[in-house]
């Protein structure tokens, strides 16, 4: 359900394990790294997490999507290591009977693990300077 990757993700693969014959819709959401942040021009950067728990907490905010919004199936896959402007961090992707319960559930996976996961950015700035930054929703 919730995973750690130090690999590129394979969305195509993901897409495909989210998939549910019985649901008439499916959302994903993928975040990129991006070329700047809060001013500054971004070089490169770096996740770090606490796998164990990452995973465990990971899996308790699929397993409450599930619940609350009564969805077929959710996977989350998070990027750790380096990673280049243009990679792809994270995934989410839900799929339910009917499409407002997945958007609302994706959504949900997204700023809970933002929120609630022990991962941390080190992002690398075009000046030479770094630093551990904030997760953003």
């Amino acid at each position: 359900m919730f995973d750690l990757s130090e690999k590129k993700i394979n969305d195509s693969q993901l897409k495909a394990q989210t998939l549910d014959p019985s649901s008439g819709g499916f959302v994903c959401f993928e975040g990129w790294v991006r070329d700047n942040n809060q001013g500054k021009d971004v070089h490169k950067l770096a996740y770090e997490a606490y796998p164990k728990l990452a995973i465990k907490e990971g899996n308790k905010i699929i397993a409450e999507a599930i619940e609350k919004y009564d969805i077929k199936k959710a996977l989350c896959t998070h990027r750790v290591g380096l990673l280049e402007i243009g990679d792809m961090a994270v995934w989410v992707g839900v799929s339910a009977a009917h499409r407002d319960a997945a958007f609302k559930a994706c959504r949900y996976i997204l700023d809970e693990v933002k929120s609630r996961v022990p991962i941390w950015k080190n992002e690398s700035w075009t000046d030479g300077e770094s630093g551990w930054v904030e997760q953003e929703s």
